[in-house]
């Protein structure tokens, strides 16, 4: 008799991973498998993250998963070490076979499953490309006839993340990568795009850019760019989707308040000491920042959950976009990027 499936990751209920494998893709990326703690398959959409707990050093950081859900056993992100923060060298020293790892998820709109389109152009800098992965895989898995151009941009052919497999996605018709690199590594020349993502080597890569679906992920400063090409070039926004989070609030120092309005809502920060007035109407995380209190945030759009927080005293009004589970939120937990005070509030950070 054959066995049952296991049912479903419920974001609801489940929250703890098993690390089961870990992979070098590059001299400082790696790619971290997890199963769930109890036998569960996955769902989700190619492009969606999952919020990590990183307990060992008290954060919460987003990761997309680059594995495709076409392979629903295993989730896997990939990431890279030094220039992403404290959670990603926390990854990198500490995660190994058999540790445990709260998450939440999966959540996101980033995928192709809202732009389905038969010409797809994935752009991707540096680790940016680990939700343009997931799309890529699943669309190789399922057999697609998607006309798929992946440009990736590394800083030298030996930081091109998934390049083997990406040179091996290319025996199915219709699928095509390209490197783009900024420099040679040490004893080997390159003999592929050289330097950064211009309007020239864009026409030249994408002589049909007009006709296909455009999905964008890396560094800021990358995606500004691309951005800023497109509309040299006269590509319809709605043609265009982007991803990023940015978490350097979470690695600086807390500025010092700056003068407040008088009228609102008083908010106390239990373990920093700090006080400010929120104006009616504004969220914490905004009344914050504009009093030069940096608190951990990523979309700003209560989806990733970055910003949770325990709230020990006050009510407010939240309306999220996934990011919080209602067992969190009957606990006391609240999304400061999307949370308005009702009263006067004592936060636990």
């Amino acid at each position: 008799m054959t066995e049952p499936l296991p049912p479903t990751w419920d974001p609801e209920r489940d929250d703890t991973l098993v690390c089961v494998a870990v992979r070098r893709e590059t001299h400082d990326v790696s790619t971290f498998t997890f199963a769930p703690a109890e036998a569960r398959l996955f769902r989700f959409l190619p492009g969606q993250f999952m919020t990590f707990e990183l307990e060992g050093i008290g954060l919460q950081r987003c990761y997309t998963i680059a594995s495709p859900p076409t392979r629903p056993w295993r989730i896997e992100i990939t990431v890279k070490r030094g220039t992403e923060g404290k959670g990603a060298a926390w990854l990198h020293a500490t995660m190994k076979p058999g540790v445990r790892i709260r998450a939440s998820g999966p959540m996101g709109a980033f995928t192709i499953g809202a732009a389905p389109a038969g010409k797809y152009l994935f752009l991707s800098a540096g680790s940016g490309i680990t939700p343009l992965m997931s799309m890529a895989r699943t669309l190789h898995d399922l057999g697609s006839d998607a006309d798929v151009l992946f440009l990736h941009s590394a800083r030298s052919p030996n930081n091109l993340i998934f390049a083997r497999e990406l040179a091996a996605m290319e025996s199915r018709p219709g699928f095509r990568a390209i490197g783009i690199v900024t420099r040679d590594d040490p004893g080997e020349r390159w003999n592929g795009f050289r330097g950064r993502l211009s309007p020239a080597m864009l026409s030249l890569a994408v002589p049909d850019l007009p006709d296909r679906e455009i999905f964008c992920c890396g560094p800021a400063p990358y995606m500004t760019a691309v951005r800023e090409m497109l509309d040299a070039a006269g590509i319809d926004r709605r043609r265009y989707h982007e991803e990023s989070f940015d978490f350097d609030a979470d690695d600086a120092p807390a500025e010092p308040a700056a003068a407040i309005a008088p009228e609102g809502f008083r908010i106390d920060f239990a373990r920093t000491g700090q006080r400010i007035v929120c104006p009616p109407g504004t969220t914490v995380l905004a009344a914050s920042r504009a009093a030069g209190i940096r608190l951990p945030s990523a979309c700003a759009k209560g989806v990733c959950g970055t910003c949770k927080s325990k709230l020990l005293s006050g009510t407010v009004e939240m309306h999220h976009g996934g990011g919080i589970r209602q067992r969190e939120i009957d606990a006391g937990m609240a999304l400061l990027c999307c949370a308005t005070p009702t009263s006067d509030l004592v936060i636990e950070r």
